[in-house]
Order: structure tokens, then sequence, then C-alpha cells
């Protein structure tokens, strides 16, 4: 696969990790993709893909493409055979401003982009995106486009700079720590964190903590797992082993051997390193 990576520039630096262009035969039809604190849009220029989110038991068609806040929960993802398109890997409070609803109603629940943007905003971006000669110019179209889009949003912050600080320590920087610092109610920031991210202050560590721990797991080592749960701040293992299963679907030793799956079958690939396979 074609994978293009571009770093948004002022002012969209600081909400955004980078933009991209995804092109070719996906390694697999289904991809499960475990909880991140990342907020994703992307723009379809292929044929619909499917969405299984959250708890959601039968997958949902995207024509035009789509965004999701933070995911609190392992979701899949079907790809046509080829795919196209172009997206956003957001940071956690970057989705919030381009946004006409609150992110929490995003989280788990991955909306089209003509429910956010309208049918005929969507058709002209397409129409541009199509126009475009390289994926370098289709990537400046969708910069472009978001900067037209960028609007201001309350609290943002506070929720930036909390964001940050959860994200420097891994999730485990004590939340009433930072309420304090900021001299905010817990219910306040609670209500702002799920107007901007999609979950609580407590659930974005906890996020964190969780993807700094997978990120860390050396799959083809043996591995202690209940080392790995005590390092990572569980102290209790069932605990850890639960937490597990919902951000990525999966048991701890049935990741492994998924994870060394995707490995073997398709070494230094663009997707590898957080995807893994449903099929």
């Amino acid at each position: 696969m074609e994978y293009v990576s571009r770093v948004a520039g002022p002012p969209l630096d600081g909400l955004i990790d980078d933009l991209y262009y995804l092109e070719g035969v996906p390694p697999y039809s289904r991809l499960l993709l475990p909880a991140a604190p990342a907020p994703l849009l992307i723009v379809n220029l292929g044929a619909p893909f499917l969405i299984r989110a959250g708890t959601d038991i039968e997958a949902v068609e995207y024509t035009d493409g789509c965004a999701v806040s933070t995911p609190t929960r392992a979701w899949e993802f079907g790809y046509p055979t080829p795919t196209r398109s172009v997206g956003v890997h957001f940071k956690p409070w970057g989705l919030a401003p381009f946004l006409p609803m609150s992110a929490v109603k995003l989280c788990d629940r991955p909306a089209t982009l003509e429910q956010i943007w309208g049918r005929p905003a969507i058709a002209d971006v397409l129409q541009r995106l199509t126009l475009a000669e390289a994926p370098h110019e289709m990537l400046l179209v969708l910069e472009e486009e978001l900067v037209r889009r960028l609007r201001a949003v309350d609290g943002m912050d506070i929720v930036r700079d909390m964001s940050r600080a959860i994200a420097s320590t891994g999730g485990s920087v004590p939340i009433s720590e930072l309420g304090m610092a900021a001299r905010a109610s817990s219910t306040y920031l609670a209500k702002r964190f799920k107007e901007v991210v999609g979950v609580t202050p407590k659930r974005l560590a906890r996020s964190y903590r969780f993807t700094s721990t997978v990120l860390a797991i050396e799959v083809g080592a043996l591995i202690d797992w209940g080392d790995v749960a005590a390092r990572a701040g569980y102290f209790d293992q069932a605990h850890f082993v639960h937490e597990f299963r919902e951000y990525t679907g999966l048991t701890p030793t049935r990741y492994v051997e998924v994870r060394q799956r995707f490995l073997r079958e398709h070494p230094y690939h663009a997707l590898e390193g957080w995807p893994l396979p449903a099929d």
C-alpha cells in the first residue's frame, strides 16, 4: 500500500499529528483497531468501507468517509479492495474545532462527513481532491479545508494543557493534581473534556496508560504479564486483563498471537504498528 504523510503547518499544528494519503490493497479485508487517544477523520475516495464500533453487532457502511472522537473500545474497520482515502490523525482535543456537535456524541459512534459538514460541502471537497494530481497536493487541499473550517471552542486551552500533561506522563499523573493546578472543579473539567475530547480526563489518562503499555510490549519475547501489569500501574492483574479486552477486543495472549501474525505475514507494512488483522 502507498502511505503518504504530511505534518500540518500553523494554525493546525497544535491540533493534528498528521494528514495522510492511503491507497492500495489492504493487508487484510478487516482490521481491528485498538482504542487509542487519537480522534480520526477519513475522506473516502474509493468504494464504501464498513465500521463496527464499540459494542455494535452489525457493521455500518460509510460512503463519503467518517469522523470519530477518542474511542473507548476496539473497533473494526472493513476495507474495500482496493482502497483509497485521505485522512487526519488528530491530537485528543484536535477534532472538536471542526465539529458542529459535542465530541462526546462521536465517542464510539462514527459520524459520516455528510452529518458533520453537509452534502454540498463534501461534494465540493471530493471534487477538489479528485482534481489534485498527486497525494501531497491532495493533502494540501484537505489542510486548506480544515483551516477554512477552524472555529473557536470553549474551554480549549485548559483541555489542551491538561491533555498534554496527561500525555507526557503516559497517563500516570493524578488528575486531581491537574485540576487543582488549573483551579477548576472536577465537574467543570469532566464537562469540558467530554465536549472537546469526548471522554473525561480520567478516561483519557486510562487510554494513554493503556496505549503506552501495549506499545512497549515486545511480542517476539517471553512476556511476564504480571510484570507488565505492575509496571503499567495495575495493582490487580484481573483488572489489567479486563481493560486489555475492553481496549483491544482480545485477551493479552491472543493479542500477541495476532500481532505476531501481522509481523510474520506483512513485515514492514505501512499499517503495521497498531491495527490488527480481524479476519
